[in-house]
């Protein structure tokens, strides 16, 4: 069984409404999962996950200072991450709110620690997005994304 952590930073709630429908999908998929605000998570528990997912309000297009703080953190243990699979989800207030700008951010952030991302061939590509609160599509796509890394995750350390 995978372990995924999945991690997010939310001012209105509306990335936590992701994060929670992102671990709905983990564990429909049969992961254990583990769900963190990042003000309260420790970026030594990063070694402890096969597979770690991360959420972040869109701030002036790109990822919430707190988001950003605890990657840059997370620097200590850069190359022990290695392998691991990774997946990232954004929330903005307007469409071309930079969603996706917020997504890739994290992405390369899990690319640099040598992270596996996996993409999407149909649909937010690079990650799940919302637009303001999350609708009932874009839950959909939370719990798919959270499907999908445990599934890779499993697939590799099972």
């Amino acid at each position: 069984m995978a372990k995924v952590l999945v991690i997010y930073h939310s001012r209105s709630g509306n990335t936590r409404k992701m994060a929670d429908a992102v671990v709905e999908g983990a564990k429909n998929a049969g992961a254990e999962v583990t769900l963190g605000d990042v003000k309260d998570t420790d970026p030594k528990q990063l070694l402890d996950y096969d597979a770690i997912i991360a959420g972040s309000p869109t701030y002036y297009g790109i990822i919430a200072a707190e988001m950003k703080d605890f990657f840059d953190r997370s620097v200590k243990y850069h190359g022990k991450l290695e392998g691991k699979v990774g997946g990232a989800f954004a929330s903005a207030m307007a469409l071309g709110g930079g969603n996706e700008t917020t997504v890739m951010s994290i992405l390369q952030i899990m690319l640099v620690h040598g992270m596996i991302v996996q993409g999407k061939t149909r649909k937010n590509h690079y990650g799940a997005v919302s637009i303001s609160a999350p609708d009932e599509e874009a839950k959909e796509e939370c719990r798919q994304l959270g499907s999908r890394i445990a599934t890779l995750a499993g697939n590799l350390f099972d």
